[in-house]
């Protein structure tokens, strides 16, 4: 398919992201926030190469960050907060080099801050360090910690 924005925000949307999303290899948006979505993210998320933006920010969305976001590397803009996320922030998230804006407050994450997001200069790392670890954030590097 062709299609390179898909934004069905603030629809009242139900139910799980489906894994053929991975199959929209096209997409340089794909924007689903403040929905009431269910379930896992997909691990075919990481399918997305072209991907810039991945809003999924005020969802019920569930289980782990997919380690396949990795893959994403031409993400700007990575928006997870506000969903029920559990687990650690996968290592891959710190090979995303030109996230310039990650928000992943308000979930139940655990564990570190993968170090390589403390070198990458986000403009606005919305983390919440409570129940975290993370050695950047006692030294300024990530603001909101």
């Amino acid at each position: 398919t062709e299609l390179t924005y898909l934004n069905l925000s603030s629809n009242l949307l139900t139910g799980n992201i489906p894994s053929s999303i991975g199959s929209l290899t096209q997409l340089t948006r794909l924007d689903l926030r403040s929905n009431s979505l269910t379930g896992s993210i997909p691990s075919s998320i990481g399918s997305l190469a072209q991907l810039t933006r991945l809003e999924l920010d005020g969802n019920l969305l569930m289980g782990s960050i997919p380690s396949s976001i990795g893959n994403l590397t031409q993400l700007t803009r990575l928006w997870l907060g506000f969903n029920k996320l559990t687990g650690v922030i996968p290592s891959s998230i710190g090979i995303l080099t030109q996230l310039a804006d990650l928000r992943l407050s308000d979930n139940s994450l655990t564990g570190s801050i993968p170090s390589l997001l403390c070198s990458i200069g986000l403009v606005t790392p919305l983390i919440d360090c409570s129940e975290l670890q993370c050695d950047c954030c006692s030294s300024g590097s990530l603001e909101s910690c």
